[in-house]
């Protein structure tokens, strides 16, 4: 939700010492993160050795749809053979397959990308921090504003949407409550204008609601906002 990173290094090494595997979701690393965009095991330096089992998705970085679990000819052998949600599930389309096959050609043929994206990722964390938005630390394009309860958190991403802006608002109980939050994500189709518009806007309707208005029970909190 905010963001962060995993302290993978960290982790592979206490597996090894335990003799655990360890099993990395990379969905937001992957197409992203490191210097070929293979993720954040390529930029933390690890292999299948240190992480046995990698899944990731196609509908983010890739833009598509589906998923992948990457791993030892054992492991996947095993996968088709017993895996029932494998099983018993439908084929990715042909043109998904192909649109998938053409993200990872422009993953790997177009870094320009990734650097458009740390650049948009710096230029909003040095804005906002400059306008007195405190974000969760974070240097991807997950970037978090906690605003405190769910209605202050709706209210705010419902009046950036008016704006023309949409900053998804997150509240319990996917997250602690008190810590409704904006998560906003940063693309590479983003230009310097589109950050610079986005942090004038946050600030703008973060002060507009404050002080943080209080849900009237919990159950309020977790209802679905439309």
């Amino acid at each position: 939700m905010d963001g962060d990173c995993a302290p993978l290094v960290g982790l592979a090494a206490a597996c090894r010492a335990h003799d655990a595997v360890l099993f990395v979701d990379d969905a937001h690393g992957f197409g992203v993160l490191g210097e070929r965009g293979a993720g954040t095991l390529e930029r933390d330096g690890l292999s299948q050795d240190d992480v046995p089992v990698l899944v990731a998705t196609f509908g983010k970085a890739l833009g598509t749809f589906g998923a992948f679990a990457a791993g030892s000819k054992e492991l996947i052998e095993w996968l088709i053979q017993e895996a029932r949600t494998y099983i018993y599930t439908t084929a990715l389309p042909p043109a998904v397959a192909c649109a998938t096959l053409e993200g990872l050609r422009i993953v790997e043929a177009e870094p320009w990308r990734r650097q458009k994206l740390r650049d948009n990722v710096e230029r909003f964390r040095r804005l906002a921090g400059e306008a007195g938005l405190r974000c969760a630390e974070s240097n991807t394009p997950i970037q978090a504003l906690v605003v405190g309860d769910a209605g202050t958190a709706c209210a705010i991403s419902d009046a950036l949407l008016a704006d023309g802006l949409q900053v998804t608002a997150i509240r319990p109980p996917t997250v602690p409550y008190g810590t409704s939050r904006l998560r906003i994500t940063l693309s590479a189709a983003h230009e310097p204008e589109d950050v610079e518009r986005l942090v004038v806007s946050l600030v703008g309707r973060v002060e507009s609601f404050a002080p943080a208005r209080r849900p009237a029970s919990p159950l309020h909190a977790t209802q679905t906002h439309v």
